[in-house]
């Protein structure tokens, strides 16, 4: 399969790639760095980075952004920005790519541990990675062309720990092959419509 991994020099982004990589071709593509360049924050930008990819099996996304910050400091513009920047960026990937990927091909998104193990500071990305789980429950039975659509929901990774590990208390760590397998799991598998813990 050709695959293409949005965000593919992040922490999950190289897990997707190093359990893939060896039997599949990887098109690594990311804001600043990677095959191709592509801001997923504009929608000519994926529009463009499809384009130059040629034609593909499956799209890994890998890439967003939340806003942290205890509830009394949070406003209704920080859950936007998590909206924006985690859940429309991801979904516009998906919506570009419905006539692009190879049919029976798929989609894998990334949400996050936090909506079902909260932590402080954490509502605006529980509410972004809430929002993905409903959106592929949801798509995953309007897809065209047999296109499957899942999502990997992983806590916080054992290489991540020593960054963001502060803000997890008590939460157990999970290795980069786990969530590697996840994504395996989601492109070489026949799931659709699925959250995919990894916990």
């Amino acid at each position: 399969m050709r695959i293409i991994v949005v965000g593919a020099a992040g922490a999950i982004g190289q897990a997707a790639c190093a359990e893939l990589s060896s039997r599949h071709e990887i098109i690594t593509a990311g804001r600043s760095s990677g095959d191709i360049k592509v801001d997923l924050a504009d929608e000519e930008s994926i529009e463009a980075m499809y384009a130059k990819a040629g034609p593909v099996d499956a799209v890994i996304c890998a890439a967003g952004e939340v806003a942290f910050g205890r509830l009394a400091e949070m406003t209704g513009e920080k859950y936007l920005y998590s909206l924006k920047n985690k859940v429309l960026t991801q979904i516009n990937l998906v919506l570009k790519g419905l006539n692009v990927v190879s049919e029976g091909g798929s989609f894998t998104l990334t949400s996050g541990i936090l909506d079902r193990d909260p932590i402080r500071v954490g509502s605006g990305s529980a509410t972004a990675n809430g929002a993905l789980g409903g959106f592929v429950k949801a798509a995953a039975i309007d897809m065209p062309r047999g296109l499957r659509i899942n999502v990997v929901s992983p806590g916080l990774l054992e290489v991540s720990a020593s960054r963001y590990g502060a803000m997890f208390p008590g939460h157990e760590q999970v290795s980069s092959r786990r969530v590697g397998l996840a994504y395996a799991k989601c492109v070489e598998g026949g799931t659709t419509g699925l959250v995919v813990p990894v916990d």
